[in-house]
């Protein structure tokens, strides 16, 4: 297998724009040193230093292997649309970038190009006029002017369009297009304005790190001392980090669109069109169209690294590939397939596997930022997401959620060879389409990790979902058969499994695979004062016991959800959510003090994880096991070594995420598919099923059982996520936080709270991203959501706001809208769970 070549031209033929960049050398003096070392002169590059000298940062060094913009930025196809940002710290960052492009050229004298020609959204389908309306009602609640049109509206909108399969558009008036490399320039000269340097025509080779901390990058040049580094390096972003020792999974994409001749229908002010359905976007350029591609079935550009001269790189357009998607594009626009064609055009962009950016301080190396992987919306998130690194450089802390942006959720398997080259096919796809469905999973690079399970899953009829890599059963249907679900908001097959499975567990008895769950041992004479001091609750308890604790940023910001128990006393087992691996061991080494010796050793893989749950769980695991499993020899929260069937050494910990009497039971990975078969057989006349991960996401939800990254993340804290409980505030020595959070403490009733919605309607499903309206008023929007099979009715999590403390008798108090899919829905409100409320049922 050969990859495409890449070939280098005139860019200023294909973009006359780039000239601007080619001709210009802003910076030729390498200094010896910088406060801040910016590696990347494309529009996230310049943004980071723009943005950082607005902070007062002066001592900034942008440095750039060729010229700016000679990477990805270049070749952009620079739209400003807000669609598919369905997270208010994307929303924020979209809206921020639209604002400030609008307005840079009044402060650096360089036009950004921004045109604002308009937005408009093709609904073709059923399927995506739903996806659109929740998306609208979402951006709308948030402050996005956005409007729902008719097909004859759409039509009497852009003249020339097909409309005949049009369910509906949806409009935004004030986005539109920009000019990528005017975006990156006009910020470069602001940057330069600011006080910091740019050096074009100078490569990083290498970096200085001392003590697990980068003190410099070491260039073509010479070497720089810096005290932040931050990869703003696009298409090299893996290799550079790898350099450094820094996993960054990224892989370029080869990326395509086309240029017609002019059109006598064409206007100035020709709003960009977007048809996800036939994974095409439009807009004008040089009177004609640019027709561009996000076909889902793409091409990985250099697998083995960008090439070391590659600059304003032009590849070879496949036009065997292309032809099927162009030709299903070209449908949209009346006559369009006899208009002549000016080029076709393919340039490389990076990507990411589940297509957020890569960015924040690396797990392996202290003040080695990375700002990678932008997966072909750079220019859209360009001016938000410089802002937010230069926050988080300057302030120690992301201003938006974490965990889900941050290049400590990635594993190292996404950065294997193989993997790349299959994912990176379906990227573009994913991107503009296929991705947007609630229930949608990948089908390339699957199968890449199956746990002790797997087969016995397959044998019991399971429908997999994969995370982190991980293949998981997320429902069943009959046993030997392969269930299959089409994607979309459709209940179908997998709601019935599911309910079934949820009321089950209710009334007999379940198990679910929980293998993917991150498991580490914590060891050492250092071990109980390390956990303790960055545990908000007290870990430092009898031998034995089971703590439920937060992890916490010095903002007070939940960074981690997790349990701790205690083995011995110097030995801890720490079981966190698989979205965090890589932040676990990373946050332990670095809040080890001098002196302090502890080994955390990562046994995930080593133990296999069953969940075994339901009012008839202790009936059916005592049936094999010699030991006491009576509450009152093995309590709630309490964690034992006990014989099951022939396995003489499972660690059973008393625990549930479902609000049942259970166990999780980690397992040596060597007998977990025999244990699994002799409980199976063992629970056959107690109504044992095997249970899939969305009946847990249901059962959760009825009890309000907070997940990170989904519910709860790093802007919120223990108090407003109902978490309080959990903080042990007078603990000698406090915790990581603790001062932080007192100022939240001692400010009383907070204006920010998670609660529990219940939907008055059942025919209304909740999934995320919500408005929540109080008494009419917009207050916040939902993190999550499932169908509550035993409360009848979609139930989830929404943290809502407002100016005024809120209190219980104030929720109970109100009337509370749920906004879905652009119907208002009542919605019953609690700050307890709605089940089982006193917690009765996992305690007995």
């Amino acid at each position: 297998m050969t990859d495409a070549p890449d070939v280098q031209v005139d860019a200023s033929l294909v973009n006359p724009a780039v000239a601007s960049a080619r001709n210009s050398t802003i910076g030729s003096d390498l200094p010896s040193r910088a406060q801040i070392v910016v590696v990347g002169g494309g529009v996230i590059g310049t943004s980071i230093a723009y943005h950082l000298t607005k902070l007062g940062v002066k001592d900034v060094l942008l440095l750039e292997r060729k010229q700016l913009t000679s990477g990805t930025t270049w070749h952009a196809a620079g739209l400003i649309a807000s669609g598919g940002q369905t997270s208010e710290s994307f929303a924020w960052m979209t809206r921020y970038a639209r604002d400030l492009y609008d307005r840079l050229e009044a402060e650096t004298g360089l036009s950004t190009g921004f045109k604002q020609c308009g937005y408009l959204q093709l609904a073709a389908s059923r399927r995506r006029f739903e996806y659109y309306r929740r998306e609208t009602s979402f951006l709308q609640a948030y402050g996005v002017d956005k409007h729902i049109l008719t097909r004859q509206e759409v039509a009497d909108r852009v003249p020339h369009l097909r409309t005949d399969d049009v369910h509906g558009g949806f409009y935004t008036p004030d986005e539109g297009r920009a000019n990528p490399v005017d975006v990156a320039m006009s910020m470069a000269r602001g940057a330069k304005m600011g006080g910091a340097t740019i050096v074009e025509n100078c490569e990083v080779l290498d970096f200085v790190i001392k003590d697990r901390t980068v003190t410099g990058v070491v260039t073509d040049r010479g070497t720089v001392e810096a005290d932040k580094v931050v990869l703003s390096s696009g298409l090299w972003g893996r290799e550079l980090a790898r350099k450094a020792g820094v996993l960054a999974p990224l892989q370029a994409a080869e990326h395509e669109y086309l240029l017609t001749e002019p059109l006598d229908w064409m206007t100035h002010d020709f709003p960009v069109v977007e048809d996800p359905d036939s994974y095409s976007y439009f807009r004008e350029e040089g009177g004609g169209l640019l027709v561009g591609l996000f076909e889902p079935v793409a091409k990985a550009w250099s697998l083995d690294g960008t090439p070391k001269d590659s600059a304003f790189a032009v590849l070879p357009p496949d036009w065997d590939r292309l032809t099927p998607f162009l030709e299903q594009a070209f449908t949209r626009f009346d006559g369009l397939d006899e208009v002549g064609i000016k080029t076709l055009f393919a340039g490389p962009e990076s990507f990411t596997d589940d297509l957020r950016p890569m960015t924040g301080e690396s797990p392996e190396v202290r003040n080695l930022f990375l700002a990678c992987g932008l997966n072909s919306i750079g220019i859209l998130l360009g001016g938000g997401l410089g802002h937010v690194i230069a926050q988080w450089l300057v302030d120690g802390v992301c201003p938006v959620d974490v965990t889900e942006v941050h290049v400590d959720r990635t594993h190292d398997y996404q950065a294997t060879r193989r993997f790349r080259k299959e994912r990176t096919v379906e990227r573009l796809g994913m991107l503009l389409s296929d991705a947007g469905w609630p229930n949608w999973m990948p089908h390339t690079a699957r199968n890449v990790r199956r746990s002790a399970f797997h087969d016995q899953h397959v044998a019991d009829g399971a429908y997999f979902g994969v995370t982190c890599g991980w293949e998981y059963a997320d429902f069943f249907g009959e046993p030997g058969t392969t269930p299959t679900v089409e994607f979309g908001f459709d209940r179908g097959v997998a709601f019935e499994r599911s309910r079934d499975e949820h009321l089950n567990l209710r009334e007999n008895v379940g198990a679910i695979d929980l293998s993917l769950m991150s498991k580490y041992v914590v060891e050492g004479p250092g071990a109980a004062a390390l956990l303790n001091r960055v545990s908000a609750n007290d870990v430092d308890l009898a031998v034995g016991r089971i703590v439920y604790t937060q992890w916490l940023n010095e903002q007070g910001g939940i960074i981690a959800d997790l349990t701790v128990t205690r083995l011995t006393e110097d030995r801890f087992m720490v079981v966190a959510g698989d979205v965090i691996h890589r932040r676990i061991p990373a946050w332990l080494r670095d809040n080890t003090r001098d002196g302090e010796f502890v080994v955390v050793t990562d046994l995930t893989s080593a133990y296999s994880l069953l969940s075994v749950q339901g009012p008839r769980s202790r009936e059916l695991l005592q049936r094999l096991s010699p030991d006491d499993l009576s509450n009152e020899a093995f309590p709630y929260l309490s964690a034992r070594t006990v014989e099951l069937g022939y396995v003489p050494n499972v660690l059973a910990l008393r625990v549930t995420y479902v609000g049942e009497l259970g166990w999780d039971l980690l397992i040596p990975t060597e007998f977990a598919a025999t244990l699994y078969d002799q409980i199976k057989e063992a629970g056959a006349d107690l109504g044992f099923r095997p249970t899939g991960m969305s009946a847990l996401s249901s059962l959760r939800m009825e009890k309000a059982y907070r997940d990170m990254a989904h519910d709860i993340d790093s802007q919120d804290n223990p108090i407003e996520a109902g978490l309080g409980f959990a903080v042990a505030w007078d603990k000698p020595g406090g915790f990581v936080g603790r001062e932080a959070l007192l100022k939240v403490k001692d400010a009383g009733t907070p204006r920010r709270r998670l609660v529990q919605f219940k939907l008055d309607d059942p025919q209304y499903d909740l999934i995320h991203s919500e408005p929540i309206f109080w008494d009419g008023e917009h207050v916040g929007f939902m993190s999550v959501g499932a169908f509550g099979h035993t409360l009848g009715a979609s139930v989830g999590l929404g943290m809502v706001e407002r100016e005024s403390p809120i209190t219980a008798a104030d929720l109970a108090a109100g009337s509370f809208e749920v906004e879905v899919a652009g119907a208002r829905v009542g919605a019953t409100v609690s700050l307890r769970p709605m089940f089982d409320p006193d917690r009765t049922r996992p305690t007995s």
